[in-house]
C-alpha cells in the first residue's frame, strides 16, 4: 500500500487541482477495499446405470443428478462412465467500510449446465453465471440463492446438490432485507405449468408480480435453524387464455450436532401448493393448465442427513431424500409425481485445502401412470479449495 500511495501523490501532482483531489479519494477508497479470489477445482469420474438407457452425452443428467432427468433413450446402453471437471468454479469479492456503509460485491461462475462443448476432442465449455450481487448494509440486489433456500443445511456429497428431491433450490435476482435473523425479499417471477392434454412443460411469459419470500434464522444452543415463508403468483396469458392461481409454500431447517465429536444430523422439510420449480430442481411443475383452469400442484419434500466423523482426516456422510406430488387433477399423460434418493460416501482431506472421495448414488423416479427409472452411480472425486 505504501507503493500505491506514493504512486497516487505523483500522479496527483500532475492533475488540476480538482481532478488530484478526486484522484486522491479514488485510491484512498482502493486502498480501503479488501479483494478476494476463491473458488476450487473439482474433477470428477462417474460410472453410472441407468435402468431406461442412457441420456446423451451432454444431458444435464450426466454432469449430476437432476431428477426426472433420468429417463434416457432405451436404445442405447444402459452403462456410462464420465469424466469432467466442469464443476470447477472461480469468484471475485470486494469489501468496504465507507462512509460507515459495509458494502460488497461478488461474481461467481462455473461451467456446469451448458451443452456448448464435446466429448471428442477438447471438452471446452463456457463459464454460466452463478452469483453477482452488491450488497449495500442490511440491503441486497442482484443474482444469487434464493432466501427461501438454506444452503447450510445441505450434506456433504460429492454429487452437486446431493439431496436433489429434499432442497429447496434456486438462484435468481432478486431485493433482500436483512435484519437480525429476518430476511425479506422480493425475488424474479417464474411459473411452470403442465400442460393438461399433452403433459409438456410450459413456461409462462406474464409473469408480473415478484415471489415474495419471508425467511427467520435462530440458534439453540450450538444448532442452527431455518423457517420459509413463499407466496407466489402462477399466471398464463397465452393462447387465448388469461387465468392464474396463487401459490405457497413452507420450509423447515436444521443443522444439529451429535456428541462431542464434529458430527452432525441436517435435514429438511418442505410443503407447498405450486411450489414448482423451488423444489425438486423442478421435478413437478406448479400447476396443471387445461380446460380454462390453472389448478396448483401439491407437493411436500424434505431429506435427513447424517455426517461421522471417523478421525480428523476421515468422514462420510448418509443421505435420503424424497418428494412427493398430489395432483387434483392429473394431465392425461404420464407426469414427474414421486421421487427418491440415497447416497453414501467417504471422504478423506490428507490437507485442508484437499477432499478426495467416493460415493454411491441409487434414484428412483416415478410417473402417474405407473412407470419409472433408476439410476445407480458410483462416483469419485478430487476437489482443491482455493
Amino acid at each position: 500500500m505504501k507503493l500505491l500511495n506514493r504512486t497516487a501523490l505523483a500522479v496527483a501532482a500532475l492533475l488540476t487541482p480538482v481532478a488530484a483531489t478526486q484522484a486522491a479519494i479514488s485510491l484512498q477508497s482502493l486502498s480501503d477495499t479488501e479483494f478476494a479470489f476463491g473458488g476450487y477445482v473439482k474433477a470428477d469420474l462417474m460410472v453410472s446405470n441407468y435402468s431406461e438407457g442412457a441420456p446423451d452425452d451432454n444431458n444435464i443428467s450426466r454432469q449430476f443428478y437432476v431428477p426426472g432427468a433420468i429417463y434416457g433413450d432405451s436404445a442405447r446402453g444402459t452403462s456410462v462412465t464420465d469424466f469432467h471437471a466442469r464443476e470447477t468454479r472461480f469468484n471475485f469479492a470486494a469489501t468496504n467500510d465507507l462512509d460507515g456503509h459495509k458494502l460488497k460485491f461478488f461474481v461467481e461462475m462455473d461451467f456446469l449446465t451448458h451443452a456448448d462443448g464435446n466429448e471428442r476432442v477438447s471438452n471446452s465449455y463456457s463459464p454460466r453465471l452463478r452469483h453477482a450481487f452488491v450488497s449495500v448494509d442490511n440491503w441486497l440486489v442482484g443474482q444469487t440463492w434464493t432466501t427461501f433456500q438454506d444452503v447450510g443445511a445441505l450434506p456433504e456429497a460429492l454429487d452437486f446438490v446431493g439431496a436433489a428431491e429434499g432442497t429447496t433450490f434456486a438462484r435468481q435476482g432478486q431485493i433482500r432485507y436483512t435484519n437480525g435473523g429476518w430476511q425479506f425479499a422480493l425475488e424474479n417471477p417464474s411459473s411452470t405449468f403442465s400442460d393438461y392434454t399433452t403433459g409438456v412443460r410450459k413456461t409462462s411469459s406474464s409473469d408480473l408480480i415478484p415471489d415474495l419470500i419471508a425467511r427467520y434464522n435462530f440458534k439453540t444452543g450450538n444448532s442452527k435453524f431455518m423457517l420459509a415463508a413463499l407466496l407466489r403468483e402462477l399466471e398464463y396469458e397465452e393462447d387465448n387464455m388469461d387465468e392464474s392461481t396463487f401459490g405457497w409454500a413452507l420450509s423447515g431447517s436444521g443443522v444439529i450436532p451429535v456428541g462431542s465429536g464434529k458430527d452432525t444430523i441436517k435435514f429438511m422439510a418442505n410443503y407447498g401448493e405450486g411450489a414448482g420449480r423451488y423444489m425438486a430442481l423442478n421435478f413437478v411443475n406448479g400447476a396443471v393448465l387445461g380446460n380454462g383452469e390453472v389448478e396448483a400442484i401439491t407437493t411436500y419434500s424434505g431429506f435427513a442427513s447424517y455426517q461421522h466423523w471417523w478421525d480428523e482426516k476421515w468422514r462420510s456422510n448418509i443421505t435420503a431424500s424424497a418428494l412427493e406430488a398430489d395432483y387434483d387433477t392429473s394431465p392425461m399423460v404420464a407426469v414427474n409425481e414421486t421421487s427418491y434418493s440415497g447416497n453414501i460416501n467417504l471422504l478423506y482431506s490428507p490437507v485442508k485445502p484437499i477432499t478426495v472421495g467416493v460415493e454411491y448414488l441409487y434414484a428412483l423416479n416415478e410417473r402417474t401412470d405407473g412407470s419409472d427409472a433408476d439410476l445407480s452411480r458410483f462416483m469419485f472425486s478430487l476437489k482443491y479449495v482455493l
